[in-house]
């Protein structure tokens, strides 16, 4: 961690952060809950896609014949276009994040479209494609910002976002809630924006007003802190980035 004073913006916003916390830990955690459970069927296909005894060679062909298209060989994503970086991402997370775009709660044309195909819309194969992309090589280098604010980066990080990323952004114990370490900076920045902007039908609106508060120059610190670190989400401590 960076030894180094709080930024006075963000020492002026401490206090109501902190305040509001606990509040965005467990409205972050029941989220899960609570969203899914709006659509039972939903919320049945994850359940039988988490328990389903995972197959990561099958995964490995279902994503290099339906996804590496858009989302780069071995999940590694495309910066130009803000595909994310799938590769070490939480299996349980990319189990979620399947379920919900098979049904309603996540927009996307491109998605729907792929995994309307009969091989992906299947809770077996989104637990095969889930485990191939958790233990897939990480990317060597995923964009950067250009580390100038690196120091507001990481405090505003801990300060807002730790609660329920975790102090090292490795996601929570379960897996459900998203690792942000391995991921291109304009990838990050643009989905803070975007949820901030609720276009996540199961974004909950406290965290999106956390997110509306940020200042540019404090979203864009903490894309670029986070788009430094590297590791896998479970066991591996994360490393970091020299800035350029």
């Amino acid at each position: 961690m960076i030894d180094r004073p709080m930024p006075a913006p963000l020492r002026r916003r401490v206090a109501p952060a902190a305040a509001a916390l606990s509040l965005i830990a467990v409205a972050a955690a029941a989220g899960v809950s609570c969203a899914l459970a709006a659509e039972p069927g939903v919320d049945q296909l994850l359940q039988t896609a988490l328990a389903a005894k995972a197959d990561p060679k099958h995964g490995h062909v279902q994503f290099d014949r339906h996804c590496a298209r858009c989302h780069g060989a071995g999940g590694r994503g495309d910066v130009n276009h803000r595909v994310p970086v799938l590769a070490g991402q939480r299996r349980a997370y990319l189990v979620r994040q399947l379920a919900a775009l098979s049904g309603d709660q996540r927009e996307s044309a491109n998605m729907h479209r792929a995994l309307s195909v009969a091989e992906l819309h299947d809770p077996q194969t989104w637990a095969d494609v889930a485990a191939y992309l958790e233990a897939a090589p990480l990317p060597p280098h995923p964009r950067t910002g250009d580390g100038r604010a690196l120091g507001l980066g990481e405090a505003t990080f801990h300060v807002e976002c730790a609660s329920c990323h975790h102090d090292d952004a490795r996601g929570d114990d379960d897996g459900l809630i998203p690792s942000l370490r391995n991921q291109h900076y304009l990838y990050l920045l643009s989905q803070m924006r975007r949820l901030a902007e609720l276009h996540r039908h199961d974004m909950d609106e406290n965290i999106a007003r956390l997110l509306r508060s940020l200042k540019p120059d404090e979203a864009s610190a903490v894309a670029d802190y986070l788009s430094r670190l590297r590791g896998r989400a479970r066991d591996d401590p994360p490393t970091r980035d020299a800035p350029p």
